[in-house]
């Protein structure tokens, strides 16, 4: 499938698939709240971040410019508009312990949500995976965050049964993440793809698997990180 000449669905099935992750997703979704010590937090909270998501929305000129690149295998990831601060995003990291995307600061980061209930999600890991042994640096990361609810047990033993073992272990166990990605309007179903660039902003996104092994998506990861 590298060679960029067929994709894992059909149309049709991709969007199918793509839907009834939605579903399944928001049936056993745990939301949640998070309120900030002192009167004035929310207002600062809510200051920064309006802040960001304009420095942000300055971009929307590269967003175009990268998600241009984006053709073949990795055709449907479209560009932000308008790109948006993802900064405060949160899962947990390798070691079990709470991080969002202001921690990779410095980094370009492909952000993918997956499941193990996720038929897509099974096709689209091991190239994920290859994608991440080849372009993996200092400077990008494939970040792939599980939404399975209960313990690791089941993700990490579908990661060993696919064969995946580049890939850092990201979860986040309360679907919050997801939901949060729906919110912004980011998210349809699983798997659900955003790039981001080292200062946070969100460049573009995508519904579905990708072969994101393949040339295609590897020239995009360059054009992502140029100057």
């Amino acid at each position: 499938m590298a060679d960029g000449k067929r994709f894992f669905f059909p149309a049709t099935r991709l969007i199918l698939a793509a839907l009834l992750a939605g579903v399944l997703a928001g049936a056993v979704a745990v939301y949640v709240s998070e309120s900030g010590s002192g009167n004035n937090a929310p207002e600062k909270v809510a200051a920064a971040a309006g802040k960001d998501d304009a420095a942000c929305a300055a971009k929307a000129a590269r967003a175009k410019t990268v998600a241009a690149k984006a053709v073949g295998q990795v055709a449907a990831l479209q560009p932000a508009d308008p790109p948006q601060s993802l900064k405060s995003l949160a899962f947990n990291g390798p070691d079990g312990k709470p991080m969002t995307i202001a921690d990779h600061a410095g980094k370009t980061v492909l952000l993918n949500l997956w499941a193990t209930w996720c038929a897509p999600c099974r096709a689209e890991m091991p190239a994920l995976d290859a994608l991440q042994k080849e372009k993996g640096s200092n400077a990008f990361e494939v970040i792939a965050v599980n939404v399975d609810t209960g313990d690791d047990t089941k993700p990490k033993k579908f990661l060993n049964e696919i064969g995946v073992e580049t890939l850092g272990f990201y979860r986040d166990p309360t679907i919050a993440l997801f939901n949060e990605a729906k919110t912004r309007g980011l998210a349809l179903g699983l798997p659900v793809t955003m790039l981001i660039d080292a200062d946070g902003c969100l460049i573009a996104h995508m519904n579905g698997p990708a072969e994101w092994s393949s040339p295609d998506a590897k020239r995009l990861v360059e054009a992502a990180l140029e100057p």
